[in-house]
């Protein structure tokens, strides 16, 4: 059985007079990374209870949701799969009081283990993150797989409209559209002897999201593989995400927060 944890902090600082823990004063955008592929920051696994585990540390006056079993006012903004390293996640937490948010980002990101940084904290100017988390760049490495095979597929992958690939989700299986979102898509080699492919593309985010595995196996069947010729080993980090300019390219979410806050310091 696994152990139940309730998220009492008995040694909660005081709060001003009149606001209570589950009183949200300031909405908190954090950016992170997960170097650890294994680790993503995401809402289940150990990831998050690390996350959470920070916030005590540090002592983050953390606001909680109301009812019978309170919970950290913590969201995750499309957060990555399991097994992918990530130079950008997104978090949103809230806080009960009002904080220095340099002070927060340094208190959080001592307080983490290796392989999960905090890059950057601002206070919200409003409105939703995930909204704002409109694609993703991604960088795959493929291991002993050659670049010309791969450059390929992909030219094969994007004279289509639509390929099909299957996921087994929650729900069962589902044939999800891994071309659909896919707006861009770059080949090269190491430069090196090695045989290895680096693939960098941008995924809009749509439901479900595609994942780079989506990709991989979409490009599989363009290229003719069979099913059951090995597989590619490969590794995945994801770059950046964010809105989406008029020329496809991925902005900064955090942009008109860290503006609003120079504005007001």
């Amino acid at each position: 059985m696994l152990p139940r944890i309730v998220y009492a902090r008995l040694n909660d600082p005081e709060l001003p007079t009149g606001r209570s823990r589950y009183d949200v004063s300031s909405p908190m955008w954090i950016a992170a990374a997960a170097t650890h592929p294994q680790e993503p920051i995401n809402p289940y696994g150990q990831s998050k209870r690390a996350f959470e585990r920070a916030l005590r540390r540090a002592a983050v006056p953390i606001a909680y949701s109301a009812g019978f079993s309170p919970h950290p006012k913590v969201s995750y903004a499309n957060a990555a799969a399991t097994g992918v390293a990530s130079e950008a996640e997104y978090l949103e937490i809230g806080v009960a009081e009002r904080v220095d948010v340099d002070a927060l980002r340094a208190a959080i990101d001592a307080a983490l283990p290796d392989g999960l940084d905090i890059l950057e904290a601002v206070e919200s100017a409003g409105g939703s993150l995930a909204e704002r988390m409109q694609a993703s760049a991604w960088r795959i490495e493929l291991d002993d797989v050659d670049a010309d095979l791969v450059a390929r597929a992909v030219d094969s992958f994007l004279a289509e409209t639509e390929i099909g690939v299957e996921r087994l989700t929650k729900d069962g299986r589902k044939i999800v559209d891994a071309r659909g979102p896919v707006l861009a898509v770059e080949v090269s080699n190491t430069g090196d002897s090695r045989r290895r492919a680096i693939m960098t593309l941008v995924v809009r985010l749509e439901t479900p999201a595609v994942r780079p595995d989506d990709v991989l196996a979409a490009l599989r069947t363009v290229a003719g593989l069979a099913r059951d010729a090995p597989r590619w080993s490969y590794s995945a980090v994801r770059l950046a995400q964010g809105p989406l300019d008029d020329s496809g390219a991925i902005g900064d979410p955090l942009a008109a927060d860290r503006v609003t806050r120079g504005a007001t310091s």
